[in-house]
């Protein structure tokens, strides 16, 4: 098969490494896999209380991504 593209090769590369990279996880290595560090959120108690004290300290509620308080104390 000849391929004259350089498109195409770049595609077949691209899935001969995505191909390679799906692997099955051995059960003895679920364990390290599933710490809480690994997680997307590793404290969810720790954030429900950050959006609660920046909750009371601005009276408002939504995105937590601002920067500063009301006061200037944050």
């Amino acid at each position: 098969m000849k391929i004259t593209n350089p498109l195409s090769t770049v595609l077949l590369i691209a899935l001969g490494f995505s191909g390679a990279a799906c692997s099955p996880v051995a059960p003895w290595q679920r364990g390290t896999l599933a710490k809480a560090s690994m997680a997307l959120e590793p404290h969810p108690m720790q954030r429900a209380f950050r959006e609660h004290s920046y909750g009371s300290r601005e009276a408002a509620s939504g995105s937590s991504a601002a920067s500063g308080g009301g006061c200037g104390c944050y």
